[in-house]
């Protein structure tokens, strides 16, 4: 008897210790996450960030078909490394970041692909206009932390981004390409 407690105990401790991480990943923890963009502009590839975004998150990978995810970012907070440039988006023919202070992105739903790797559905709103969006994204978790890693292209002139004459794609192109990085803590499991 004692030599099968000795080849199963390790096996229960180890799967216990592994059950108490299950858990449903909703503490989002903002210092350490990013919402990065990427696009051309006068076919230069360029960068930038927004430093204040916030991020609500439901998911659980055993459960990924019922997560949710609420995404909403200061549109003022741009960060284009100039800050001319960084005016001239918040104006009106941009973001007209008066009249619509922040963009919304809200989950309608989550597909799983396999290999730790999922897709996030939804509805991204921008200058009051609502577009669907499929995000691409894998999820990695060391113990009670999770990262969350994706991103997606967005057409700017669906969304009246870069009126006037700023629509003239050979300045700045049409496609941008938004980057995510989110990591949320787990909260304890519910029985």
């Amino acid at each position: 008897m004692k030599n099968i407690y000795r080849y199963f105990m390790p096996l229960l401790l180890a799967s216990a210790s592994i059950s108490s991480y299950a858990a449903e990943f909703n503490e989002v923890q903002a210092g350490r996450s990013t919402l990065t963009f990427a696009y051309r502009q006068m076919n230069v590839p360029m960068e930038g960030r927004f430093n204040k975004f916030s991020a609500h998150i439901a998911f659980d990978p055993a459960k990924a078909n019922s997560a949710q995810a609420k995404l909403e970012v200061d549109l003022a907070s741009i960060d284009t490394g100039f800050s001319e440039s960084n005016d001239e988006i918040a104006g009106k023919l941009w973001f007209n970041t008066k009249a619509f202070p922040v963009a919304q992105f809200v989950s309608t739903g989550v597909k799983t692909l396999g290999n730790n790797r999922y897709e996030a559905l939804g509805k991204l709103t921008i200058k009051g206009k609502s577009l669907d969006v499929a995000a691409p994204f894998t999820f990695r978790q060391e113990g009670p932390v999770a990262a969350f890693d994706g991103s997606f292209n967005l057409k700017r002139l669906d969304y009246a981004i870069g009126e006037g004459m700023w629509a003239d794609l050979g300045t700045v192109a049409n496609e941008i390409q938004v980057v995510f990085h989110i990591v949320a803590g787990a909260a304890p499991a519910k029985k």
